[in-house]
């Protein structure tokens, strides 16, 4: 009977969450059924309820079998990480010839956000290939791969010597690139270091100690516009965005092409207390390394923000990157560990 459904259970749901082959394609699990069409007259005959199953027999004379993995959301936990964190390095041969090379790899961006894959060919494209090993490459206005070195006249200060603060890229794209991949080509240069932060963290430290002011980068949308000969993008979007769990989902920062906030002076004044603290705590997490030639880090765009030091431009400093799709990341991911 209903009364002896666990806690959070529904029978509607049940009903509609029923995991069976009459119910479920066995090779998509897309549901067979309409919701409309049987959900509504579902009712419980029967229940049954073990440590990991849940077993429920339908009054229609349907049958149900839930078991623990059924309740799982299929996303890989993620760990949080500040200034100590050492990256995760997968080597490039090792990544392409073997499946569990790949998982690691792909788990660790899962997990912490990113990962650097070393000893990549110093090839213009490999960048791209080393999207493909799990999904396929993002165009942008920068192509379907872009150059980051020194040249006249930058259409963006990335393409220029000086440092570069903690950002994410693209914050004025709707929905902006999710993966970013970039890969050292040459680097005889003093300084060009590459600075990451984890912004879901800052995010998590920020609600500990100051819950009010997350609330107000993440409900406070602000604008973001880039334009050059070819491009003329623009969008409204906060600057945290949280899921329905309250935990980030995405952030949106860069210095750059962001705007400034509207409305009230009280309101204004408190959203860039928000985010100067927000920045701050970015700021004492960030870790600092050095890529060599043939390194390749890849990044979740929407988690992680990532800068540079500057560097003298007499020296040679060659990076080539691309975008790409957390999901399709995720989806590859997913399909080697059922191994």
């Amino acid at each position: 009977m209903t009364a002896l459904l666990p806690e959070g259970l529904d029978p509607l749901a049940l009903r509609d969450a029923c995991p069976c082959d009459e119910c479920r394609h066995p090779v998509s699990g897309q549901r067979l059924f309409e919701t409309t069409a049987i959900v509504p007259e579902a009712r419980i005959a029967h229940v049954t309820v073990d440590t990991d199953v849940v077993a429920v027999d339908w009054a229609d004379g349907h049958h149900s079998v839930f078991r623990r993995e059924h309740a799982a959301d299929g996303r890989p936990a993620r760990t949080l990480w500040d200034a100590s964190f050492a990256p995760v390095q997968v080597g490039y041969d090792d990544a392409v010839a073997s499946p569990d090379a790949l998982r690691r790899l792909l788990r660790a961006v899962a997990e912490y956000g990113f990962a650097v894959v070393t000893g990549a060919p110093r090839e213009d494209g490999t960048v791209a290939r080393v999207a493909e090993l799990f999904g396929h490459v993002r165009e942008t206005n920068y192509g379907r791969i872009f150059d980051v070195r020194v040249s006249v006249d930058p259409a963006n200060l990335a393409f220029t010597s000086l440092p570069l603060s903690l950002h994410t890229d693209n914050p004025y794209r709707d929905p902006p690139p999710s993966l970013q991949l970039l890969h050292c080509l040459e680097s005889d240069v003093d300084g060009g270091d590459t600075i990451l932060a984890d912004g879901f963290r800052a995010v998590s430290e920020l609600q500990a100690c100051a819950p009010e002011q997350v609330a107000l980068l993440a409900g406070q949308p602000i604008r973001f516009a880039y334009r050059d000969e070819t491009a003329e993008l623009v969008t409204e979007a906060p600057v945290v965005e949280l899921d329905t769990r309250g935990l980030p989902r995405a952030i949106r920062l860069n210095n750059r092409s962001k705007g400034v906030p509207t409305g009230s002076t009280a309101l204004v004044h408190a959203w860039y207390e928000a985010y100067f603290a927000f920045v701050a705590v970015l700021e004492e997490g960030e870790i600092t390394f050095r890529l060599d030639p043939g390194d390749v880090v890849l990044f979740d765009n929407l988690r992680v923000l990532h800068g540079r030091t500057g560097f003298e431009s007499g020296g040679s400093r060659r990076l080539q990157g691309c975008y790409a799709d957390r999901d399709a990341l995720l989806s590859t991911l997913a399909v080697l560990e059922r191994a």
